[in-house]
């Protein structure tokens, strides 16, 4: 049963979490969507609608800013990682919801009514107060009743993971163990028995190479082929062959220099009293109330601005650093904020300023002037940039037209070239998987190379844009089916690969035999490498394999041999010379290792249960709605 002392702390913070944050744990039943176009997923047959996801994208969103100093753009916390993680969070609630449900756990009304009784929030003067309790759930739209059922499924959730997320008790003398296993070292000689040793010995006949080439004709068969001609608008072209006058280049240069200086950067500090937007109207009044107390404190003593943001700032990125958020430069935090820092004077202390993060106390600490440079020492970067702007216009007036010209004259490229002045280049043979051939790597290209109008009719391929601002237009000049070459035309081929698979063969036996003799007791067989060191934890660029043989050989009889198949085809023999055992981790070390397994123990038990809760339920994520 539910453990509720020891799990109080956390459960609270959670709770606490529903009651400021709604919707992020169960979802708003009341979203309703058009059919299918509105829906992000399905588990366990409920549906996750967009609306939902996107508010629960922007509590996590709300959450990460308030983290990190509380000033970060909206678009850092929005990659796909993030909103990944956000719905996969939303179907594991349901299907966590649906499996508390079916193995039938409970939450006792007493229970219920102490948690909630005891979240600070629903308090006045340390006792729970039900008409706080009430207001505060009707600002954020919660009836009691819905609210109270949202505990009671987040408590049955801590039920269910409960056993498996605190589970992974380890034992002082297993953390121990592991680390003085980690830190073992071993002296060892090794020597490499390699294929290219015995190719010399190996003649492959005709019978053998007809045989690998009868049971090997998928790998030698050629695949279709085309050979085409073809033309490139591109706009990093144009802007090499685009020419600018000195009086362009000064005109541009006039006309921008704040973009070719340093800008202007600023220093702040700031007091934050935290209101988030899902805070009440009460919570707000309460927090800018708060803020401008602690302005007009600040007013009468300036001095104490960063023993002040010490004390009361809800910033945790830059309270104990007496509020410091050091130099920026526009366009690098929330804009209110900015807008006031930038119209601030050197140590002026700002009114109270609001933004969606809460009310801010800001004083500017320092002011680094915007540096102007001369036209010679830029000249260069002016002049691209003119460039490019000029390039950009041309590219933006030629695309159309050559798309329109491959396209209505398509049996030949010639008229495109003369046109537009692009050489008609030539390719060496490609095939559909053309890999990282330039331009041919693309996608769109090969189906339209590929295609029968390309290769029967012989019609230029329309004008595909295989990257930004790069069209293509090609034409098949020579096509070629696939095929497989006759056995007389692989032979030399053949009998390379058979006489490496047979050298391989020679050196793994040779090996084996080898380290029979030397585990024998037979010696002076080798000539070893020099000695090295090696641990579990410091393997000197040995693979895996060969690092678990080494730490199998038992120790009590020195020296000791053993040997691996390694990854060249060859064989590898080591010889284990010493053994030297690590010291005993202090006290301090091993508790902290111990608490390192447990954490990493209970994360797998955890990962491993929710890996069965899911597969026990049907889910499906729409892609093409979650982007939109």
């Amino acid at each position: 049963m539910f453990d509720f002392v020891n799990k109080k702390r956390r459960v609270v913070q959670i709770i606490l979490g529903l009651a400021m944050l709604p919707f992020v744990f169960w979802g708003l039943e009341s979203y309703q969507g058009a059919d299918g176009e509105d829906i992000v997923a399905h588990a366990a047959g409920e549906k996750i609608h967009r609306e939902e996801f996107a508010q629960a994208l922007r509590n996590q969103q709300e959450s990460l800013r308030a983290s990190m100093a509380g000033v970060v753009n909206d678009a850092m916390l929005d990659s796909p990682e993030v909103r990944s993680a956000v719905l996969e969070g939303l179907i594991q609630q349901r299907l966590l919801r649906h499996e508390a449900s079916r193995v039938g756990l409970m939450v006792p009304d007493s229970q219920l009514i102490e948690m909630i009784q005891n979240i600070p929030a629903f308090q006045e003067n340390g006792k729970f107060s039900k008409q706080r309790y009430e207001e505060l759930l009707r600002g954020q739209g919660l009836s009691p009743k819905a609210f109270e059922a949202r505990v009671r499924q987040e408590l049955m959730r801590q039920q269910l993971i409960a056993p498996y997320s605190e589970n992974g008790f380890i034992s002082s003398s297993v953390a121990e163990r592991v680390i003085r296993l980690g830190e073992e070292k071993r002296e060892i000689n090794v020597v490499q028995i390699q294929p290219e040793q015995f190719l010399a010995q190996v003649k492959p006949d005709d019978e053998a190479i007809k045989s690998y080439y009868d049971t090997h004709q998928a790998e030698f068969r050629l695949p279709e082929q085309v050979r085409v001609e073809y033309v490139v608008l591109s706009l990093d072209e144009l802007i090499n062959q685009s020419h600018v006058s000195d009086e362009e280049v000064t005109k541009y240069f006039n006309e921008h220099k704040d973009e070719f200086g340093q800008a202007e950067e600023r220093r702040a500090s700031h007091i934050l009293i935290s209101a988030p937007a899902t805070a009440s109207d009460a919570e707000k009044t309460a927090a800018r109330t708060k803020a401008e107390q602690l302005a007009d404190e600040i007013r009468k003593a300036p001095q104490r601005f960063e023993d002040l943001a010490r004390e009361h700032s809800q910033d945790p990125g830059s309270a104990a650093k007496g509020g410091d958020l050091g130099f920026f430069p526009r366009n690098s935090m929330v804009k209110t904020f900015e807008d006031a820092v930038f119209q601030m004077k050197l140590d002026e202390i700002s009114d109270v300023v609001e933004t969606e993060h809460g009310f801010h106390i800001i004083k500017l600490a320092g002011i680094k002037g915007a540096e102007q440079v001369s036209l010679d020492k830029v000249r260069n970067q002016v002049e691209q940039e003119v460039k490019r702007q000029k390039a950009e216009k041309m590219f933006g007036e030629m695309a159309e037209g050559f798309g329109n010209i491959v396209y209505e004259q398509s049996d030949s490229l010639q008229p495109a070239a003369e046109n537009f002045n692009l050489p008609v280049q030539k390719s060496e043979w490609i095939a559909r998987d053309a890999g990282e051939l330039p331009y041919f790597s693309n996608e769109r290209l090969l189906e339209a190379i590929f295609s029968d109008d390309a290769i029967k009719d012989k019609r230029n391929t329309e004008a595909i844009e295989v990257s930004p601002n790069v069209l293509v237009a090609a034409r098949v000049v020579d096509h070629r089916p696939a095929s497989l070459p006759p056995v007389t035309a692989l032979r030399d081929k053949i009998a390379g690969l058979i006489a490496r698979q047979e050298a391989a063969k020679a050196a793994v036996n040779e090996g084996k035999e080898k380290l029979e003799q030397l585990q024998a007791g037979k010696d002076g067989i080798v000539r070893w490498g020099a000695a090295q060191q090696v641990s579990r934890t410091d393997p000197q660029g040995l693979d895996g394999e060969i690092l678990r043989a080494i730490f199998k050989i038992e120790a009590t009889e020195l020296p000791s041999y053993t040997g691996v198949a390694n990854s060249r085809g060859g064989f590898t023999l080591v010889r284990v010379g010493r053994v030297t055992e690590s010291a005993s981790p202090d006290p301090a070390e091993r508790k902290a290792f111990a608490e390192q397994l447990q954490q990493l123990l209970a994360q797998q038990e955890l990962a491993s249960y929710l890996a069965g809760v899911r597969k026990r339920y049907d889910v499906s994520v729409k892609n093409e709605n979650l982007e939109k």
